[in-house]
């Protein structure tokens, strides 16, 4: 499921949520940091409706961050990320 985390330190990242999680990872394959939303209306948007015309995405393959480290997930609505 394409998933979006908003991480500590202000990383916020969007990819393929790994069915296993362990207490230690939380991974993300397929994965880009999103580096400019280009929304006007905030991530909900994002996951809602997919990129738009101003939203960055840094390819970056896989992330693993810690469970502790996620301040909120966002699932997304797979027909607007195909």
């Amino acid at each position: 499921m394409k998933t979006i985390l908003v991480l500590q330190r202000g990383w916020v990242v969007v990819g393929d949520l790994d069915a296993i999680e362990t207490p230690e990872r939380v991974r993300l394959t397929n994965a880009s940091v999103i580096r400019r939303w280009g929304t006007t209306q905030g991530l909900g948007q994002l996951a809602l409706h997919g990129p738009l015309a101003g939203t960055v995405l840094d390819p970056c393959g896989s992330v693993e961050a810690h469970p502790q480290t996620i301040v909120m997930r966002i699932p997304c609505e797979a027909r607007a990320w195909s």
